[in-house]
């Protein structure tokens, strides 16, 4: 199958030198072709150029009639998979409980756990698949889905076969990843060792000999799991060739950063509570810090120092952290407007930590995250705009025309 796009007014996130993350003030620098058009060959970007150059033969054309041409989002940390809402949680949080309080009160994560154990596969599946289909239209490409509401052996691992299933069958790239040590579940309440046991013995086991996760991760904050406690689990996760990612530094300095990098997780994400020992132990290691701003936001929490990270040179990437409680959205063009209205990155820096630094974080950027020739042809058109700062100024404007997923049209 060979598409070809006409008629864009400007194609940005190009990468013409094969890098797999930018990093620091490379963050800020676009590259982009104006007056262009994009040929994708059998899912791939085969060729692109400007509208005056010959263009090769298609079997299909579709016009960009003077839209934007961008490389679609990599969302690599959601929780997408889950059964039923929690607004009641958001009023507690009107009313001025916080996150901490609500979980001790039996909320929170507990409170997922007991819906998603009610829960058939199915149901799983059809919910979580509305869910696909929204954020494919939104222009999200690659797509990390944790587990981690199920708390048992048998819950993890229904948890974990509904996201082998959405990845057989939709055509965004999904990333899977084992959460079992999100929370201590209720059956083990003041028993946190012999859960911690649990994990490491019998259900990373059982993951590994299904083949259902390629990452493992661990919640390693205040009232959650400790750094040792993380330490063993990821130790553990190795011997079945898991590769490590930790939820770190969201409640409190917790260690969980420091620990990544010694571990050599794929990332660390959340991070509002870093400071600069933090940043220091992120220079030149192959960690990505990934800031989740959805979170942050509807938490009413501080959000990560993005401007001191980028200074400090790190290549930082950008999350939805989709889920019930502390982000029901996916909505990566939202995650973009926030940390450039909240984190005071400009939207150049939001789209490379959305699109290539995010594929760097599902260690997909080879594949994914940016407009080169080679790479999948995952990407979405936009309506006519003044600039590309106003895809994120105008946060709320639909701008988003039309979706391509693997050199195919996407419908929702």
């Amino acid at each position: 199958m060979r598409l070809r796009v006409d008629n864009i007014a400007r194609i940005v996130g190009m990468e013409s030198r094969g890098r797999l993350r930018l990093c620091g003030e490379e963050m800020d620098r676009m590259e982009s072709l104006d007056d262009a058009w994009l040929l994708a060959v059998d899912g791939r970007i085969a060729a692109f150029g400007h509208m005056t150059e010959e263009r090769p033969a298609a079997d299909r054309v579709v016009d960009a009639a003077g839209g934007m041409l961008f490389p679609s989002f990599c969302d690599s940390h959601t929780h997408l998979v889950y059964a039923g809402s929690r607004e009641q949680e958001f009023l507690d949080k009107i009313h001025g409980l916080s996150y901490e309080e609500i979980a001790r009160r039996g909320g929170g994560i507990l409170n997922s756990a007991d819906r998603l154990h009610a829960a058939s596969e199915e149901e799983l599946y059809d919910a979580a698949m509305r869910r696909v289909r929204e954020i494919a239209a939104m222009g999200t490409g690659c797509v990390e889905i944790k587990s981690g509401y199920g708390l048992s052996t048998e819950d993890e691992l229904k948890m974990l076969r509904v996201i082998r299933r959405i990845r057989e069958t939709v055509p965004l790239e999904v990333r899977a990843t084992f959460l079992g040590a999100h929370a201590v579940a209720r059956a083990y309440a003041g028993r946190q060792a012999e859960y911690v046991d649990l994990v490491c013995r019998e259900m990373l086991p059982a993951v590994a000999r299904e083949g259902l996760a390629d990452f493992v991760d661990v919640f390693c904050d205040e009232g959650f799991f400790t750094v040792e406690e993380t330490a063993r689990i990821l130790g553990e996760a190795a011997r079945y060739g898991l590769c490590p990612k930790i939820h770190a530094n969201e409640l409190a300095v917790s260690g969980g950063v420091q620990l990544g990098v010694r571990c050599g997780a794929l990332s660390v994400d959340h991070l509002e509570r870093i400071g600069a020992a933090e940043i220091e132990a992120l220079r030149g290691s192959d960690t990505v810090p990934t800031m989740l701003p959805g979170a942050a936001f509807f938490l009413g929490m501080s959000y990560p120092p993005a401007r001191e990270m980028i200074r400090a040179g790190l290549g930082v990437a950008l999350a939805s952290d989709y889920n019930p409680g502390s982000s029901p959205s996916g909505n990566m063009r939202m995650v973009m407007a926030l940390a450039s209205i909240r984190m005071r990155m400009t939207p150049t820096e939001a789209l490379h930590a959305a699109t290539l630094n995010g594929a760097c974080a599902l260690d997909l950027s080879r594949d994914f995250g940016s407009i080169s020739v080679g790479k999948v042809a995952n990407f979405f058109l936009t309506e006519p705009m003044p600039s590309f700062e106003f895809f994120t100024y105008a946060y709320q404007t639909p701008l988003i025309a039309r979706t391509f997923l693997r050199g195919e049209e996407f419908v929702a």
